[in-house]
């Protein structure tokens, strides 16, 4: 029986239903503090709040994009999950090396070790630790994707090693691989790179495409091969307007593509309304975004597809 893996255990996929397939709600201060003040989501009462004002919009699920060794919080994000009633599926894999002490394991560990580390995390449990040394305190508590992120420097270096690490944890626990692509790189390459190691290409969700690429072939390049894409520049007025997303997304449906198409917020501490007042909320998209959605001429299967159906397909 298929089946998607969450911090509280397995569920089928029709107990999904509504899904933000990006976000961030518990991350403890580190490395990546130091880069940006806003990766920091530390108070567990405020998460909590967070995720109860999803939950009583209608939102079932998220997947939090935290990986291993860079500040994600497993035991906090399964007790949140038991709390609130949010489905949350958690991160094993790799940010961006930027986001790790210069000495860091993830930096060095040779591909097979790296391998059975992610495989460990899918299939046992994850680590509780391993911020600045090798993880060694393992919980029962399982990852259910893997992370992984594409800098603008592309396919070099280290990261060649980091995405076979992956690509083979893939391979061994057919798992979905989540990709954080760095605005200025070009997704195409890396993509026809993992379809070359063997991962399907339904296994791969590329993310913050709506930001990261300008130029709307890029994203037809990539679905074109079967793949998802993952869109979460909505209430991020920095970048660009509701409008301009929902025309992107109508584009893409009316390309044929609304089976591969998902979105969520990629919250950090500065857009969640229980740390900052100001803020969009974890149910933006529930209750100010899909009305806009409604009102441009989206129907309501469509939303649904968009929202419960790709992310139960995707995620099994």
């Amino acid at each position: 029986m298929k089946e998607i893996i969450t911090v509280t255990g397995a569920v089928a996929p029709k107990e999904l239903a509504f899904c933000q397939c990006h976000e961030h709600i518990a991350l403890s201060k580190g490395t990546s503090f130091a880069v940006n003040p806003a990766l920091c989501i530390d108070q567990m009462t405020k998460s909590l709040e967070e995720l109860e004002r999803y939950r009583s919009a209608g939102g079932n699920s998220i997947i939090e994009a935290q990986p291993c060794g860079c500040n994600r919080m497993a035991r906090e994000l399964q007790k949140l999950s038991l709390d609130s009633g949010v489905k949350i599926i958690a991160s094993t894999g790799f940010h961006k090396l930027i986001f790790y002490p210069k000495d860091h394991w993830i930096r060095t560990l040779p591909v097979p070790e790296l391998t059975d580390l992610f495989v460990r995390e899918l299939t046992q449990g994850m680590y509780i630790d391993g911020d600045f040394s090798l993880p060694s305190r393992q919980s029962n508590i399982r990852a259910g994707i893997i992370k992984t992120a594409y800098d603008k420097e592309g396919l070099t270096g280290r990261y060649t090693e980091l995405f076979l690490a992956a690509a083979l944890a893939s391979s061994r626990t057919s798992r979905v691989v989540m990709i954080h692509v760095e605005q200025g790189a070009d997704p195409r390459y890396l993509q026809e790179h993992l379809l070359n190691l063997g991962i399907a290409p339904q296994d791969l969700m590329f993310c913050h495409m709506d930001r990261a690429c300008q130029d709307i072939q890029i994203h037809k390049d990539i679905l074109k091969q079967g793949s998802y894409l993952e869109f979460d520049t909505i209430g991020r007025f920095k970048y660009h307007s509701d409008e301009h997303e929902i025309t992107l997304l109508a584009r893409l449906v009316e390309a044929g593509y609304v089976r591969q198409l998902v979105y969520a917020l990629d919250t950090t501490r500065e857009r969640l309304r229980a740390y900052h007042t100001h803020a969009v909320g974890l149910d933006y998209i529930l209750r100010t975004f899909n009305p806009a959605l409604l009102a441009s001429g989206f129907t309501e299967k469509t939303i649904r597809m968009l929202s419960a159906e790709n992310p139960a397909r995707l995620l099994s």
